[in-house]
């Protein structure tokens, strides 16, 4: 356990970010805070920020940063996260954001930013080849050989192609993220706070290099 650890993890989706957020989070027994994690919360519990974020999205919009940075402000001030620390996915998505999370963060700084780096074109072949349970969300990887109907190992339900994991819509999501996204990274590159960890490998290797990526940023 690493107590305090305070990270923040990008990278592409389809990178496997989520997942190893997830291995990481029990790894350094630290919450794994996801922005739709945190907008779920507030709503839930009705917040101020949740109920302002709730009224947005029911009109069909997106969240703007002004809500977005209250609902994380309003997270890590937790007991848990102050304590503990935590891992940041999917927040921030824009340099904005990333400056107004420097002052949320003032008093206690962030350990590491780390990108998970996976090239564009295998994100885009694993992300068309991404099969989902429908019931319980399980992700799998489709090789051509698998008993049809598909059934999630899981709890059952059927394994199914996700409407919007077409190539089309996945190269819109990473266009998206390459113009909103990436600045992030020159952002804190220019800070000495970024981290730069290679994904492409076994899920395990992986995980390995994004563990002592953060050893080796607590150890500064």
């Amino acid at each position: 356990m690493i107590p305090g650890a305070r990270l923040i993890i990008l990278g592409r989706q389809g990178a496997g970010k989520g997942t190893q957020c997830v291995r990481l989070s029990r790894h350094f027994v630290v919450p794994h805070i996801s922005t739709g994690d945190m907008l779920r919360a507030a709503v839930r519990e009705k917040t101020p920020l949740g109920l302002a974020a709730r009224a947005v999205m029911d009109a069909g919009s997106l969240v703007g940063d002004d809500i977005m940075v209250g609902i994380v402000q309003e997270r890590l001030d937790r007991d848990d996260a102050r304590t503990r620390g935590y891992i940041l996915d999917g927040f921030p998505r824009t340099v904005p954001q990333a400056v107004a999370l420097d002052a949320i963060t003032e008093t206690r700084p962030l350990t590491a930013v780390i990108d998970l780096d996976v090239p564009r074109d295998l994100v885009l072949e694993r992300l068309s080849a991404r099969r989902v349970c429908r019931d319980c969300g399980t992700n799998y990887m489709a090789k051509g050989s698998e008993r049809q109907p598909w059934i999630c190992d899981v709890c059952g339900g059927d394994v199914m192609h996700r409407d919007d994991d077409t190539p089309d819509a996945i190269n819109n999501r990473l266009d998206l993220y390459e113009e909103q996204t990436e600045p992030l990274v020159e952002f804190y590159g220019r800070t000495g706070r970024l981290t730069v960890v290679d994904g492409v490998a076994t899920p395990d290797v992986v995980f390995v290099r994004l563990t002592e990526a953060v050893n080796k940023a607590r150890n500064r």
